[in-house]
């Protein structure tokens, strides 16, 4: 069973995710030799190669040699296509398969390559940059127990990772912590927002929301009481936190979230169709 240093990866796709993987992966570790990517944008090629001194090509068959690892971070609209391109390099030399791209299902791959392969579908978000994803992943019955072992590696080497046990679930974890990150800085840009027209400086405003921002999902991973008993513990009856929280109330701010969560779960689930 391969270490994280041996095992050797081919990103096809070297957009924002693919940069937030690689990035983590060094940040943990990796070296230079073990990564090779490709991307059709020049500058985008040039980005990454600048950064982080490994070989980038505008190809994806160019050099595929027999890594360990093809990770597929391509739009879902050009999966198909992408995969259809390096089919015969896949089936010559049997990596594992790891997608990063929402919506497109495990099924629809192995469709595409023509040929049985050890699939694993994953969602990371943005965070894995610095070590601090949240990555849903779900295998298909190809999968060995050591390619699992070879995929949990990478991805726990940019943050926490969990096992879905069935692929419906992956539409959930997209739209809960894919996409999550983008909601969380929504927010902050209220709140940051909301300060400032109150009178706040903008470099107040920033810092202090962001570090309660930091502080408050800090103590909710630390803390062994519920989300409700934190709630609780800020709120004094009839004080500020309780008029803010009236306010959310009347506003259904929790049905508000909840549209938002499911619009985006059925999204994904869309994605798959959008597709075939």
């Amino acid at each position: 069973m391969k270490s994280i240093r041996d095992i050797q990866i081919r990103f096809i796709g070297a957009g924002n995710m693919a940069t937030s993987l690689i990035s983590g992966l060094f940040n943990k570790g990796f070296n230079t030799n073990q990564i090779k990517a490709t991307n059709p944008n020049y500058n985008q090629r040039e980005y990454i190669r600048s950064q982080f001194n490994i070989q980038v090509f505008d190809d994806n068959n160019e050099h595929f040699g027999w890594p360990d690892v093809v990770v597929m971070a391509v739009k879902p609209q050009v999966m198909k296509t992408a995969l259809m391109e390096i089919r015969d390099n896949i089936q010559h030399t049997q990596p594992l398969l790891v997608s990063v791209a929402a919506g497109i299902t495990t099924s629809q791959m192995q469709d595409w390559l023509q040929h049985p392969n050890a699939i694993i579908r994953t969602m990371p978000n943005t965070p894995a940059a610095i070590g601090q994803g949240a990555i849903g992943m779900y295998a298909n019955n190809e999968v060995t127990d050591s390619q699992r072992f070879m995929c949990e590696q990478i991805m726990d080497a940019v943050g926490t990772s969990v096992w879905v046990s069935e692929e419906s679930d992956m539409d959930i974890v997209t739209a809960l912590s894919g996409s999550g990150p983008a909601y969380f800085f929504t927010f902050i840009k209220a709140l940051q927002a909301a300060a400032e027209e109150l009178g706040l400086s903008a470099e107040n405003a920033a810092l202090l929301t962001q570090q309660t921002a930091v502080g408050a999902s800090l103590l909710a991973e630390r803390s062994d009481v519920s989300m409700d008993v934190l709630i609780d513990q800020v709120t004094s009856p009839q004080g500020t936190t309780h008029a803010a929280l009236m306010q959310w109330q009347h506003l259904d701010f929790e049905n508000i979230v909840k549209q938002a969560v499911v619009a985006a779960c059925q999204r994904s689930a869309e994605l798959s169709s959008d597709s075939q």
